[in-house]
């Protein structure tokens, strides 16, 4: 196990990166940050010079990988970070230098055991696209496919562990402040973070989400996902079909080709909300580098390390937000978000119902280049806190999608109006899976599997596992030891103190001596 020494050391290099940048002045300024934290950041930022405008997304990309990793992902909690550096941090570049193409082949070697001329007949040593945890290569197959190749940084997985360790230590003691450091819930936050970064970390699992939503979106026309070569993917390694065609981002180049921008941007929003809401799976890193169209207009889709998932009874409470903020509807919806136990039952739905009717109604039909479906989920989450409604990652995740695809929708066609293309499709998706006969064939099914158990086993069942509602079941968390609850804390703690000071005096002769 990690000493603490070792974490106060992590932190407080890290936090000197964050101060040269500005990025420390919102946790000083926030009057909800915990005092030590505080003390923290003044220690760390000794010596700096900070900017009039912080750079959340330099300060990120200057401290390494798993940092820009790790600010994509509060990129999605403007209600941690605040909308600034939310905004920012929407800029990071997931960019590095790449590794050189010997390394690259060595690896490719190593990981299946045998020689690269085995797998293909050739690879582009150019990489086209090289980020914090892989790099690309273009290369064709020995039965002469075209493919690209997706294969980890060198060391990558053990250097991710080190810093995800010290993030889990960091958010421990955060949340053990209480208040609202404790309702922003960062334990859960990081675990989320790890999550996702080791799925990205294992290829085998990034090639089965491909899989999966090429399975999911089958019958949507006009959208696909790249076949994958098993065969050419392991852990450390996947090949995917090379993909020809125009990045989304590339406004002049689609129309050079006569593509029809209006009808691309409503396709876009459409295979979103299938995704989201039909198959409950979702690629949730839809930002322009990751979308191409092919010459027959077909929008295809790349890089699925993050995706987000919602269960079915929280796919329905979401199609009825969507729809209730559609129509007007704000009583009802307002009752699902207390079904779903997003709101403690101590509250007033009737209140809260005004406070959602506040955000919506200055935003309904109006068209994006106004007003945003990002600015309506922005004002949703300002009233969470005066209604003590707890963070839910896997709503933040969908709103950070929803904002990209918003974002690119938007400059496909300046025109659209999002809440027209969305209501349709919600409404017909409401009218399948909870209209009469919706409601009918799930009674029915729903009545003949309770008659083949025993009542009293099913009272005893339901006794015991209660039902929670919309939010899914957080998932374990880690335990880590706080410093003062270590036993002989009350001597120990000191020392710690002691070595933090110590610390920020090295890091601070370091930075005099020209080190930093």
């Amino acid at each position: 196990m990690t000493r603490p020494a070792t974490h106060i050391w992590r932190l407080l290099r890290w936090g000197r990166a964050l101060a040269r940048h500005g990025a420390l002045r919102g946790i000083e300024n926030d009057p909800n940050t915990p005092t030590p934290v505080k003390r923290l950041a003044r220690v760390a930022r000794i010596g700096t010079i900070q900017p009039r405008e912080p750079d959340y997304a330099t300060a990120f990309q200057d401290i390494g990988p798993a940092a820009i990793k790790l600010g994509q992902s509060l990129a999605t909690r403007p209600d941690l970070v605040g909308d600034a550096a939310t905004h920012n941090l929407m800029l990071l570049q997931d960019s590095l230098p790449p590794v050189a193409f010997a390394e690259i082949e060595a690896e490719i070697a190593r990981s299946f055991d045998r020689p690269v001329t085995d797998l293909f007949a050739s690879i582009d040593p150019e990489p086209v696209g090289s980020a914090s945890i892989a790099q690309v290569h273009r290369a064709v197959t020995t039965d002469g496919r075209q493919v690209a190749i997706k294969v980890l940084r060198p060391g990558i997985r053990e250097r991710f562990a080190d810093d995800i360790a010290t993030y889990e230590w960091a958010a421990a003691h955060l949340e053990a402040f209480g208040g609202e450091a404790a309702r922003l819930r960062p334990r859960l936050t990081i675990a989320n973070f790890k999550r996702w970064t080791n799925s990205e970390l294992d290829l085998r699992r990034e090639a089965a989400s491909a899989s999966e939503l090429a399975e999911a979106m089958k019958g949507f026309a006009g959208y696909c996902v790249p076949s994958v070569d098993w065969d050419r993917t392991n852990g450390r390694v996947m090949t995917i079909e090379w993909i020809d065609g125009v990045k989304i981002s590339d406004r002049a180049a689609l129309i050079a080709a006569g593509h029809d921008l209006p009808e691309l941007a409503r396709r876009l929003v459409l295979a979103f909300l299938q995704q989201a809401i039909s198959a409950g799976f979702f690629h949730a890193d839809m930002h322009q580098g990751n979308l191409f169209v092919r010459g027959d207009g077909t929008i295809v889709a790349i890089d699925f390390g993050i995706m987000g998932r919602i269960d079915r009874r929280a796919r329905q409470w979401l199609a009825e937000i969507l729809y209730g903020l559609i129509t007007g509807n704000y009583r009802r919806v307002a009752e699902i978000h207390f079904e779903a136990q997003y709101v403690p039952s101590y509250h007033s739905v009737a209140e809260f119902a005004t406070a959602l009717r506040a955000v919506g109604e200055p935003m309904r039909g109006r068209p994006v280049s106004e007003l945003s479906v990002g600015q309506m989920l922005d004002g949703l989450f300002a009233i969470t806190r005066d209604f003590d409604m707890q963070t839910q990652p896997h709503l933040l995740l969908l709103q950070k999608t929803m904002v990209m695809v918003e974002g690119l929708a938007t400059s496909l066609d300046p025109k659209i109006n999002m809440w027209d293309v969305s209501a349709p499709f919600v409404r017909e998706w409401i009218r399948d899976e909870l209209g009469p006969e919706a409601a009918l064939a799930n009674r029915l099914r729903t009545d003949f599997e309770t008659l083949l158990r025993l009542p009293e086993l099913v009272r005893r069942i339901e006794d015991r596992y209660p039902a929670r509602g919309g939010a899914p079941d957080p998932q374990p968390l880690p335990v880590i030891p706080l410093m003062w609850e270590r036993k002989g804390s009350d001597r120990r703690w000191p020392g710690y103190l002691a070595a933090a000071v110590a610390g920020a005096g090295i890091v601070a002769a370091a930075f005099a001596a020209g080190l930093f």
